[in-house]
């Protein structure tokens, strides 16, 4: 199955998403430095700039950068006065993203946080709410980021969670892994969230089995 998925995924982005050289050198950058490949399909980065579009952000929160591929897609997306703030623990990380986002000309569009993410939320202090806010770091601090992520909202803001469904491990309750465990719980605090209105959806294509979230701040 993986095979026909990963040929459905390529067909589409081949027919749908033209190409575009500084991304591919941005993938290129993340393999050569030995990054783990779990940045976003091209169709999901696509999305995510939809979302951009479609909510008419100015303010983006991005919480786990990786190379900033998926950063990449939601800045270009953002208006010229448009901000996205992402964050990124691992200095290796950190040090391919800043060549990253160079290559891409959004110096002045991006700004990378280096250390770990709820330390660098809770630094925050008072600024204004995200329009947007992108969950996509480690899965055991996902209640931690949700949390955060309400904390700097407003109505209306959109929250998007990725890597929800986890091969289908998100429905054993009795797994002893914390990513997955991370995974459920913060689903768990999604739904039970009055301010939230939300949804989740499962996804196959050339990253596998999975899925992500996305909702809404309540007004």
């Amino acid at each position: 199955m993986q095979q026909q998925w990963s040929a459905v995924d390529n067909y589409m982005i081949s027919s749908l998403i033209p190409q575009d050289e500084v991304l591919t050198r941005v993938l290129e950058n993340n393999l050569r430095a030995g990054l783990p490949e779990h940045d976003v399909a091209a169709n999901q980065g696509q999305l995510l700039a939809l979302f951009v579009r479609m909510s008419q952000a100015k303010r983006i929160l991005e919480i786990g950068t990786l190379g900033a591929y998926s950063s990449i897609w939601m800045a270009r997306a953002l208006p010229p006065d448009g901000k996205l703030i992402t964050l990124e623990a691992d200095p290796t990380h950190a040090e391919v993203a800043r060549l990253n986002i160079r290559l891409a000309g959004l110096d002045d569009r991006i700004e990378l946080q280096e250390g770990p993410a709820l330390r660098s939320l809770e630094g925050f202090g008072d600024i204004p709410p995200f329009d947007l806010i992108f969950i996509d770091a480690d899965k055991p601090n996902n209640p931690g980021y949700l949390e955060w992520a309400l904390h700097y909202s407003r109505p209306g803001t959109l929250i998007i969670g990725d890597n929800v469904v986890r091969e289908g491990e998100v429905i054993n309750g009795q797994s002893d892994d914390a990513r997955v465990q991370g995974v459920r719980r913060f689903i768990e605090m999604t739904g039970d969230n009055p301010r939230l209105t939300a949804t989740a959806l499962q996804t196959v294509g050339v990253k596998g089995w999975d899925g992500f979230t996305l909702a809404i701040v309540n007004g």
